[in-house]
C-alpha cells in the first residue's frame, strides 16, 4: 500500500473527503516527524512506538577497493509493534 492508497482508505474509512484524508494523514506524518526530530518518542497503546535511537560512528569498508571508510554518527528512527498489532497481524 502507497501513500495515495492508505489516503483513499482512511477517506472510506472515516467517510471523509479524499483531501480531508490528506490533510490528516499528513498531519499525522509531520507530527510524528516533528517529535522524533526533537528528540522525544511517540506511544500509541496497540499499535507500537516510535523513537530514536543513536547509532555510534564506525568504520565500514568499500566493497569495491577494500578501503577503509569513516561512517558518521547519527540518529536513526525505530519503530517496535505493539501486542495489538503483533496480534492482529498473527
Amino acid at each position: 500500500m502507497n501513500k495515495n492508497e492508505l489516503v483513499a482508505a482512511v477517506a472510506d474509512s472515516a467517510k471523509l473527503s479524499k483531501g480531508d484524508a490528506q490533510s490528516a494523514v499528513d498531519a499525522v506524518f509531520s507530527t510524528i516527524t516533528a517529535e522524533l526530530k526533537s528528540g522525544g518518542d511517540i506511544r500509541l497503546v496497540g499499535f507500537g512506538n516510535f523513537t530514536v535511537s543513536k547509532r555510534e560512528a564506525s568504520t565500514g569498508r568499500n566493497p569495491q577497493t577494500g578501503a577503509e571508510v569513516q561512517i558518521p554518527a547519527r540518529n536513526v528512527p525505530k519503530f517496535s509493534a505493539g501486542k495489538g498489532l503483533k496480534d492482529a497481524v498473527n
